[in-house]
């Protein structure tokens, strides 16, 4: 199974610079710059941790945490920052944080607290397992959902399926999971000839 990291920080070279690390460690990325869209996206995406930069836009670090918490109670939440001081890792940790890691950011040292935070998140109920139901991988269905979040068009399954190594009825069958769920809306286009083609956007 696919392990997914929501990466949050305003600064685009420090993302890029921390999507490369997770994907040296196989881990699939998913980014935002705000604090708002973070929690937007923990929604839509599901994602297995969240390494979250202190000093963001819109909701800082902490606001951020706090309303994560609000959506998902059992999330490894990794905070990054240059503030060593403890008061500062103990609000963390009163508003729902699981660890810390304090830039400049050290590749072997990143990735063995994720590593160790993944492992004590698979300890509790996590949440992903409520909506993965029989016939419905939990892989499978993130990398539908990673590509349709990456599209600023709504998709048709055959560019989906054209993306993805996944054959076009699975694809179908996850949409209309996804559909199912509220996640996914359709739009459906009629041409001049032949029949209507539906395409896909998450919501």
């Amino acid at each position: 199974m696919s392990t997914t990291i929501l990466i949050v920080d305003d600064n685009e070279s420090i993302r890029f610079t921390l999507k490369e690390i997770c994907t040296y460690a196989s881990w699939e990325v998913i980014e935002a710059s705000t604090g708002r869209e973070a929690v937007e996206l923990l929604q839509k995406m599901t994602p297995d941790l969240v390494l979250l930069d202190y000093h963001i836009p819109d909701w800082d670090g902490m606001k951020t945490t706090k309303e994560m918490r609000i959506h998902n109670s059992h999330i490894p939440i990794i905070i990054l920052t240059i503030d060593e001081r403890q008061e500062v890792a103990n609000s963390f940790i009163e508003a729902g944080a699981t660890d810390f890691a304090l830039k400049p950011i050290k590749a072997p040292d990143l990735i063995s607290r994720i590593r160790l935070n993944l492992k004590v998140g698979k300890l509790t109920d996590h949440p992903q397992n409520a909506f993965v139901e029989k016939g419905i991988k939990h892989e499978t269905l993130m990398s539908i959902k990673n590509f349709l979040l990456q599209r600023e068009e709504a998709t048709t399954i055959d560019e989906i399926q054209n993306a993805l190594p996944i054959a076009y009825q699975t694809v179908h069958r996850y949409l209309n999971y996804l559909e199912g769920k509220g996640e996914v809306e359709i739009e459906t286009l009629y041409g001049k000839k032949g029949r209507p083609k539906n395409r896909y956007r998450l919501m």
